[in-house]
């Protein structure tokens, strides 16, 4: 999406005008204006010149955001804060003060020598003088307040009124009927008539002419110093961005600009300093704080091998890396891209104020003009008329309407940016708010994602002597499983083996230097060596039940006893599915395992709902059944899983970590907690209530505040005080989506049920027109099934396979006839054996 800066908007009319002429460009596909950024982003395949030119003919003015080096510092554009700087508030800082000096004198000789006898010289006795210095002072105001009335008759005369149209023709009404009263007392006081002098002397309105923009300019320097404020967490985030970094260079340390950073540059960053790219550490030992980025307040122990990101701060060690990342693909820069990005779209939400505000100006100039004419009627003298026509003109505000959502937006964006939760669309604020079903992927998501040893067994021996000698007899293999026994042995001295044989989908084998054999394996296989104790068997059954991979070994036809591995359960992850489920939320979890093992990890993560036997292609279909029952969201990790992800309401890629930006993800969490899926949604909620209030003040506002200035509940309202209703409308709008910060996203003790899902339901997989069930010997873990599964599925014809270590079964569905010579050599290819096939 490409980024445009807008010049001239004043208020929703204005954004709305923009995207309206801009969305008739032939080639742009999707164009979304936002007034609290001053910006626009556009998709398509338009050129921007001619994007550029329907800004121009609609009266406002455009440029296309250079990605380039900006700025007298050599800042990157990225991180070039430079469009968010409040360049406004200074200059409306001094139109209010030379307003309110002049405004001062006006309101002295205007009320307070005529209503409580103010000293003043006797000149000043004289209505006619009186009323041709307060004419000549409003236009004094009016002169320095004049963007309101070239924005506003400029905009009126395209066809698109908007705020400032409002405040011009109130103001300049004001103005134009005391002038000919001005006139004809003039007139009067020419002819010697007194009374008439008098009389029209005290219904001059200069002072509202000139109190009107006064007050509406008071009322925009509030909005934008608390705009300002909104895109505080953005702001913060460029202003991360490092400035030079120290970079090898012919084997001296030279301080370069950042721009001149090159990927496979060797750069060295002390203790305290910075670190200016993305790398990964080739020489060194450090933590590093990492909260600027992730949120998480405890550093991060950092080693050779490891990565490290732009503005993340190294603490202890000095350390040289290699950069990996530079310039806009640093992690630094594509989080203030997705910010950035998430700011200039709109939430659905916002499109019901859009279309409200497109209308809006039109709308109040009509009730003006029948306020005008029904008081006429009515029998009212034309001077009450035209001052309940001007009050109706400048107590209206569709600011309120069009900042309601933006503003809320901007700010929830923010919270969740600073604390690792990237939303990349305002959309996906709103719609994770919203949500009702969460599935989440089993694997990286709810466990750990690697295998990791979980019990040790010993019989006959102690628990150091198992783990030695099936450390020992695993160091040469490069199954997963072993893997994880190896890390388990970590730091203990292994006695070295020979002749290490291994027998795939059946288990090891191998001599150690004293002569002794070692084997291990599947409870199959090693019962087969060695006889094994049917409470041994027994065990491992149980451990099978709850999910694991029960691995047992024997020295010289001796059993050693039992070594346990699973796929762990995060930490977090019990804790944040409790909180899920007191949010009303209903939790499925998604897994390629066999159901024993699917429905033990489900049982002891919590979920409400398990689907087993369903992989990376097969979880977009069940997405879809659930979104039968609510608005769903999906939990992966952004590769596998993206059909799941772009299938679901809103997907959520969950560890990125330095890969922030995963297409398939509506929301991408940069840690690994699935604590943060809680998080978002909190962030969502919270950010939909906001909106809510800031709707249904503005709507109220209005509804209430223009009956009232067409004087319906008897009230004669001044002009002046409806410029002052005005102007502190859209004040209360920004200042109360700045209470977001205030929300603690990581709380759980106010969460409430909302949008509950009463009955249960069951997700079923459906029968295949066709299905196989081969009977397979050698698989011992989830990981020979995955083997054997995706051998299966790359056969044509093969819907979907599903593998089970513990029956020794794999079950393909067919989409149409497949021979079972195929299928015997697909598994057989992975050195496994078939035994048959039925």
């Amino acid at each position: 999406m490409e980024q445009y800066s807008i010049t001239g908007m004043s208020c929703a009319a204005c954004s709305s005008r923009v995207e309206k002429a801009v969305s008739k460009v032939p080639g742009v596909k999707e164009c979304s204006v936002s007034l609290l950024t001053n910006s626009m982003g556009v998709d398509g395949t338009a050129a921007p010149a001619e994007i550029i030119r329907a800004v121009e003919e609609a009266g406002y003015g455009a440029s296309l955001k250079d990605a380039s080096v900006s700025g007298t510092e050599k800042k990157p554009a990225w991180a070039d804060d430079e469009a968010l700087k409040d360049k406004e508030t200074p200059i409306l800082r001094k139109r209010l003060i030379s307003s309110v000096i002049i405004l001062v004198f006006l309101m002295y000789f205007s009320m307070g020598t005529m209503m409580w006898g103010w000293p003043a010289p006797n000149a000043f006795r004289n209505h006619v003088f009186l009323g041709t210095f307060e004419m000549l002072l409003a236009i004094a105001v009016m002169i320095i307040n004049g963007r309101f009335f070239t924005s506003g008759f400029r905009s009126l005369i395209h066809g698109a009124p908007n705020m400032d149209t409002l405040v011009a023709l109130g103001s300049a009404a004001s103005f134009g009927y005391s002038l000919v009263e001005l006139f004809i007392m003039i007139l009067a006081q020419g002819n010697g008539d007194g009374e008439t002098v008098m009389r029209y002397g005290m219904n001059l309105y200069f002072e509202s002419a000139a109190m009107i923009p006064t007050l509406i300019t008071v009322g925009k320097m509030l909005e934008a110093l608390s705009k300002g404020r909104t895109t505080d967490a953005l702001k913060s985030l460029m202003q991360l961005a490092p400035k030079t970094a120290v970079v090898l260079r012919d084997g001296k340390e030279t301080e370069v600009g950042i721009e001149e950073v090159r990927i496979d540059d060797v750069f060295v960053v002390r203790p305290g300093e910075n670190i200016p790219v993305d790398g990964v550490i080739l020489e060194g030992i450090t933590s590093v704080d990492e909260s600027a980025l992730t949120g998480e307040s405890i550093p991060a122990d950092k080693k050779e091998g490891d990565g490290v990101s732009a503005a993340t701060v190294n603490q202890q060690g000095y350390i040289r890396c290699r950069a990996t990342r530079v310039g806009e693909d640093t992690t630094l820069a594509q989080i203030i891209r997705t910010v950035s990005d998430a700011a200039a779209t709109k939430a659905p939400l916002a499109r019901i104020a859009d279309k409200v505000s497109g209308v809006f100006v039109p709308a109040v100039i009509g009730i003006a003009l029948l306020t005008l004419i029904g008081w006429l009627l009515a029998g009212k003298s034309f001077t009450y008329s035209i001052a309940r026509s001007i009050s109706v003109l400048v107590i209206s505000c569709p600011c309120a309407l069009g900042l309601a959502t933006p503003v809320a937006i901007m700010v929830g964006s923010g919270v969740g940016a600073k604390n690792g939760i990237l939303y990349k669309t305002a959309s996906a604020l709103e719609g994770i708010g919203r949500s009702q079903i969460v599935a989440l992927d089993k694997t990286g998501t709810i466990t750990e994602g690697k295998p990791r040893v979980t019990d040790l067994l010993p019989f006959g021996t102690g628990s150091e002597d198992l783990l030695l000698h099936a450390a020992a007899l695993e160091v040469k293999s490069e199954h997963p499983l072993a893997k994880a026994i190896r890390e388990r042995a970590e730091g203990i001295e292994l006695p070295q083996v020979r002749d290490f044989q291994a027998l795939p989908g059946n288990g090891l084998r191998a001599e150690m230097m004293d002569g002794s054999e070692l084997v291990g394996g599947s409870l199959n296989y090693v019962n087969g060596i060695v006889p094994v104790p049917e409470e041994i068997v027994s065990e491992a059954e149980r451990f099978a039940e709850e999910g694991k991979a029960p691995l047992l070994f024997a020295k010289d036809r001796k059993l050693l006893g039992i070594i346990a591995v699973a796929d762990t359960i995060k930490p977090d992850s019990a804790q944040a599915i409790t909180e899920l489920k007191n949010m009303g939320i209903r939790v499925v979890m998604l897994t390629g395992d066999n159901k024993r093992t699917a429905h033990a990890i489900g049982s002891a993560a919590g979920v409400d709902e398990v689907v087993a036997g369903v992989f990376p292609d097969g979880k977009a279909d069940v997405i879809s059944r659930l979104k039968e029952h609510g608005k769903v969201v999906m939990v992966g990790d952004g590769i596998n899983d993206a059909p799941a992800l772009t299938t679901a309401d809103t997907g959520i890629a969950i560890g990125a970590g330095t890969d922030v930006a995963i297409d398939a993800a509506d929301i991408v969490l940069v840690k690994s907690r699935l604590s943060d899926v809680t998080a978002a949604i909190r962030a969502g909620r919270a950010t939909i209530r906001n909106i809510h209030q800031n709707l249904f003040w503005a709507f109220f506002y209005n509804a209430a505040c223009i009956p009232l200035a067409m004087g319906v509940y008897g009230i004669a309202m001044k002009p002046m005080y409806g410029a002052a209703a005005m102007a502190l409308s859209s004040f209360f709008v920004c200042m109360n989506a700045l209470r977001l910060n205030l929300v603690d996203i990581h709380d759980a003790s106010h969460d409430k049920k909302v949008r509950q899902i009463e009955k249960t339901f069951e997700i079923n997989k459906e029968e295949a027109k066709m299905t196989k069930v081969l009977k397979v010997d050698g698989m011992m873990c989830a990981h020979c099934e995955a083997r054997v599964k995706k051998a299966l599925e790359a056969i044509d014809g093969v819907e979907s396979a599903a593998a089970d270590h513990d029956k020794g079964t794999a079950t393909v569905q067919l989409s149409r006839a497949v021979a079972d010579d195929v299928l015997r050599k697909a598994v057989e290819d992975q050195e496994y054996t078939v035994l048959g096939i039925e």
